[in-house]
């Protein structure tokens, strides 16, 4: 196995691989990703991937209604064992509107079940801008309950994974969390997570990079994926798309490559995360983790990234 390329995952003490094996589509979501994942065939990328250099899984409770975490961790049990070197990442999720302290206690109980790993080294709190921010952190709420589960021992660490980064700012003021989870929103075409990035890294907080291909469109070298971030692309984004695939032709690499190099590129990145579900894409995946690109194709990059109004965090609402 090539030696892995390792990062340490700011203040926790956890090493991670520059890439992550994004869990989503492992649990077989096929509204989310448009296709379907067999358990075998998710089993058996598991354990490719705990034969490659990467060695860092990241899923969450809420995936596939937990087949995710659950295939994980049959085929780190088929394995015999997690592997001393591979940290596997959670996250806790409700259960319809249920966000309570009882339900992040039950999430974190199904999770250590499922992935057969006790105590669990780090638990992110999973999209809580979807619910009510003074529920979510009222004395014995949802972030109280996690907070409290890295005290008994339960968890090693805590962070937080979300989206919109108006309301993600909010819980990262909190200043309990340790890793930030940015998703869509620092990409070659959408810069959203700039400032959040930016206060948790003076906050001190570890930063962990996702879906830097924007729901597939920046893997698509036809052109006819049209959804960036799982909604609609703006036209301007459309646009910045098409030159940008034409720039990877001109400099010899292709889309994919590229958004995923953008990511681990960035030294405030500690792991960008990469879901894949085909064996052969781990080979690419890493290649693209550490291809050799000129800084004039960076800079020409910069010139096509398209203008606030149009990420997916811009001020309009209509695109909240």
């Amino acid at each position: 196995m090539t030696a892995p390329v390792m990062n340490p995952l700011g203040s926790t003490g956890l090493t991670v691989s520059q890439v992550t094996l994004g869990g989503g589509p492992l649990g077989s979501m096929p509204e989310n990703f448009g296709y379907e994942v067999a358990e075998r065939d998710a089993v058996d990328l598991v354990a490719a991937v705990l034969d490659s250099p990467i060695r860092t899984i990241d899923t969450s409770n809420g995936y596939s209604g937990g087949r995710s975490e659950e295939r994980i961790g049959r085929a780190i049990a088929e394995y015999g064992g997690l592997p001393d070197d591979v940290v596997v990442v959670t996250k806790v999720d409700p259960r319809g509107s249920d966000y309570s302290g009882d339900r992040v206690r039950a999430s974190l109980a199904e999770s250590r079940e499922r992935l057969g790993i006790d105590p669990l080294p780090l638990v992110h709190l999973h999209d809580p801008e979807f619910h009510d921010f003074d529920a979510m952190t009222a004395p014995g709420g949802a972030v109280h309950a996690l907070v409290a589960a890295r005290e008994r021992g339960e968890v090693g660490h805590i962070g937080l994974a979300g989206g919109d980064v108006r309301q993600m700012a909010r819980y990262v003021e909190l200043g309990v969390f340790e890793v930030l989870l940015v998703h869509n929103r620092w990409t070659l075409v959408d810069r959203s997570a700039g400032d959040l990035i930016a206060r948790a890294q003076e906050r001190g907080m570890a930063v962990v990079n996702a879906a830097v291909l924007g729901g597939g469109i920046l893997a698509d070298p036809t052109g006819s994926n049209t959804t960036y971030g799982y909604r609609p692309a703006r036209p301007a984004t459309l646009a910045a798309v098409a030159a940008l695939r034409d720039l990877c032709r001109e400099f010899g690499t292709d889309l994919a490559t590229a958004a995923i190099r953008f990511s681990t590129r960035d030294p405030r990145v500690a792991t960008t995360i990469v879901g894949i579900s085909k064996r052969h894409r781990i080979a690419s995946t890493l290649a693209a983790a550490s291809a050799d690109l000129p800084e004039e194709f960076w800079a020409r990059v910069e010139e096509l990234v398209p203008s606030p109004e149009n990420w997916l965090d811009a001020d309009d609402p209509s695109n909240a």
